[in-house]
């Protein structure tokens, strides 16, 4: 189905939540689920939901709902985590670590392909089974290998001329959690995850509890 206009960034930042509810409820046996039944899972309005998916198509039945296995894989689809992606992590800390032993990557479309870190000491060690390569051979990774997402975990200082290599050589998705707002094509896209921002949003909402989206 053809668009004709743009999805607010809003309705994509739910869908991950759509698609984590529905397959939460596939796998307690639930065949469907009506919108109604979404909102109380979610939290969101029954109306929103609705709103939401009409973007896409129509999904639903009235007076049946929702298949949540079918609405699962459409949105599957819609985010596009029906495809494989190869992906690389730069920066090996805590954090890099972290990303890399995510246990949600075993099972998913995302593989991590290759590990880089400029400290000799990480150098030839291994990390959920991926060793961890010298930062200075990446561009020569990069010509070798096809690479959809790099996954950036180094200090602001460095962020940017590693992103004008990465661009460079044709990687078009950057997940940044280095604390700096990077500059990039308009064709590459960019998903920052500034952790102080978010601890700062929590702050502020423990402070400001009306203010909560949370609270009716």
């Amino acid at each position: 189905m053809r668009r004709e206009q743009k999805v607010s960034a809003a309705v994509v930042k739910r869908l991950p939540k759509y698609y984590r509810y529905l397959n939460m409820i596939a796998s307690k046996g639930i065949i469907r689920v009506s919108s109604q039944e979404l909102s109380n899972i979610t939290g969101l309005t029954a109306s929103q939901i609705r709103q939401d998916l009409n973007h896409f198509g129509g999904f639903g039945q009235q007076g049946y709902g929702y298949n949540v296995e079918e609405l699962s894989g459409e949105i599957e689809k819609i985010i596009g985590i029906n495809k494989n992606y190869n992906a690389i992590v730069i920066g090996i800390g805590n954090i890099g670590q972290a990303i890399t032993q995510y246990s949600g990557f075993k099972d998913s479309s995302f593989k991590i392909i290759g590990l880089f870190d400029k400290a000799p000491k990480m150098v030839g060690k291994k990390v959920a089974g991926v060793e961890i390569r010298k930062a200075d051979t990446l561009e020569d990774f990069l010509k070798k290998n096809d690479v959809n997402i790099a996954i950036l975990a180094v200090p602001s200082k460095e962020a940017q001329d590693i992103c004008d290599v990465l661009v460079e050589h044709n990687v078009k998705g950057i997940w940044n959690f280095a604390p700096v707002d990077l500059k990039l094509p308009n064709d590459v896209i960019l998903e920052n995850v500034h952790l102080d921002e978010s601890l700062y949003t929590l702050t502020f909402y423990m402070n400001n509890p009306k203010d909560y989206p949370g609270v009716k």
